[in-house]
């Protein structure tokens, strides 16, 4: 039956299938050139496969650096447009590396500074705490009026207090069991992650400064990709997805920033004297969705500890209303409208986005639901642009 196929389907069946005859295709009558266009369909798939199996190595030499670049590449996106800005009045060609290298100086200045700032702040408050265990160590800490002040936990918070901090002997067994506990170990865990984030942010920003020095030609290359990839619309769901990660960063950072900002004034009404750094610790923390809210609640039963009822009573109010309103409005609303996605789709991306990234979700989950949403809707309107042209 094969020999009585056409030419090309002969080689087809003795080619393609592996039937093993002593009979050549040439001796079959098969023109040379069928056999040779099997041959270069057969290197064409070797290469896709050792491609593959190059990138996939790539990504298992990279896997420590994923998450950095990862960053660099949100950055860069949401940073293109103030790059472009000022790379267009930059007028000499052979500087044409400063505006990358200062927007990447600026920005590696936003995200050191606060952090710098706030662990100083943290080292010198645990020199304060190590001086006055050593005062405790000699005579014991009397009971804080505060702990004293609190509705109905005060009695019982404040035996606690004199059992572990209200002579010398209790402070002397708080000590040891310090010691001998797993905080020492927790303690050196924690400086290591500081520093594994300190040297992976110095690697997401000298990504970003080639990203932004190269973002022309790596974005017309990646446009290029998707349209060869997904079709006609591939460079379209690319710029759907730079739109999405452009306003999710904005939305959430801007929100972040109101939230420390309104919450540190608030502070500082209220009383507390470190009203400042409160507010800078409340807009890091609102990055993530209703975390803000733990600061603010926090602050509230302090004063209630204190016996200011008024106005820890008014920064409980106060707090929730701005968290409330920006994480469950304002932020998707910002987000949403930017890239044409529902509210409650943007406000599941977040969600969603942070409990399968984690942090790097914020700006993932939107993203993604974007580019779902926008497939969902060209599906649809093939759907009804074929059955108007079948009726």
């Amino acid at each position: 039956h094969a020999l009585m196929l056409p030419r090309e389907d002969k080689a087809r069946t003795f080619l393609a299938k592996g039937i093993k005859m002593s009979i050549s295709p040439i001796d079959l009558g098969i023109p040379h050139h069928v056999t040779t266009h099997m041959t270069t369909i057969t290197q064409v798939r070797a290469r896709w496969a050792a491609a593959f199996g190059l990138f996939l190595t790539g990504l298992w030499i990279l896997h420590g650096f994923l998450v950095p670049i990862a960053w660099a590449v949100v950055l860069g996106i949401t940073l293109w447009p103030l790059y472009a800005g000022l790379k267009k009045h930059w007028t000499k060609p052979s500087d044409s590396f400063l505006p990358a290298l200062i927007v990447t100086l600026v920005m590696a200045g936003i995200v050191y500074g606060p952090l710098t700032y706030g662990l100083l702040q943290v080292g010198q408050e645990a020199q304060s705490v190590l001086h006055l265990l050593q005062h405790a160590h000699q005579g014991g800490l009397p009971t804080p009026d505060w702990i004293l002040g609190l509705p109905k936990v005060g009695p019982q918070a404040a035996e606690l207090w004199q059992h572990w901090l209200g002579s010398s002997a209790a402070v002397k067994d708080l000590l040891k069991q310090i010691v001998s506990s797993e905080l020492p170990h927790y303690t050196r865990q924690f400086a290591s992650l500081i520093f594994h984030r300190y040297a992976s942010a110095f690697f997401t920003f000298v990504v970003l400064f080639f990203l932004l020095l190269n973002g022309e030609l790596l974005g017309r290359r990646v446009l290029y990709l998707c349209d060869r990839a997904f079709g006609e619309n591939g460079s379209r769901y690319a710029l759907h997805a730079m739109t999405a990660v452009r306003a999710t960063v904005n939305g959430i950072v801007l929100v972040a920033l109101g939230q420390g900002v309104a919450l540190g004034f608030g502070y500082a009404a209220a009383g507390f004297a470190h009203a400042a750094l409160m507010g800078v610790i409340t807009g890091l923390i609102a990055l993530v969705p209703f975390a803000a809210k733990i600061m603010s609640v926090g602050a509230a039963f302090v004063l209630f500890g204190e016996g200011k009822i008024g106005p820890g009573l008014g920064l409980f109010v106060f707090g929730l209303l701005i968290i409330i309103l920006s994480d469950n409005y304002l932020k998707p609303k910002l987000i949403g409208n930017a890239v044409k996605l529902p509210f409650i789709w943007t406000l599941l991306g977040i969600l969603g986005g942070i409990e399968t990234f984690g942090f790097l979700g914020l700006f993932l989950g939107p993203t993604i639901m974007a580019i779902l949403i926008s497939v969902w809707r060209d599906s649809l309107s093939d759907s009804q642009d074929g059955s108007v042209a079948r009726d």
